[in-house]
């Protein structure tokens, strides 16, 4: 399923048209982004947790030449499913 069919599906099931639906989900999409980038933890019941996660800084090897290289420290998205979600997708 790409973003265009779960628009599609948002629309069905909320009884909105595709322009609606496609703000809507842009709209859920973005706050939980930003709220991300800033730091914030967003949690939905039932769903799971996004989070921002912080990886440190490493050595790695070029695995053309065999050299080391250091990367360096970054923040990397997070998610987290929830007990309803892992149970859905479980069966």
């Amino acid at each position: 399923m790409n973003k265009g069919d779960l628009k599609d599906a948002v629309a069905q099931a909320a009884g909105l048209s595709g322009a609606d639906a496609e703000r809507a989900l842009d709209a859920v999409l973005d706050t939980i982004t930003k709220a991300v980038a800033s730091g914030d933890k967003v949690t939905i019941p039932g769903f799971g947790t996004f989070e921002k996660r912080e990886r440190s800084a490493r050595t790695g090897r070029n695995p053309q030449t065999g050299a080391e290289i250091q990367i360096a420290a970054t923040s990397v998205p997070g998610f987290k499913a929830g007990a309803k979600f892992k149970s859905a997708v479980a069966g």
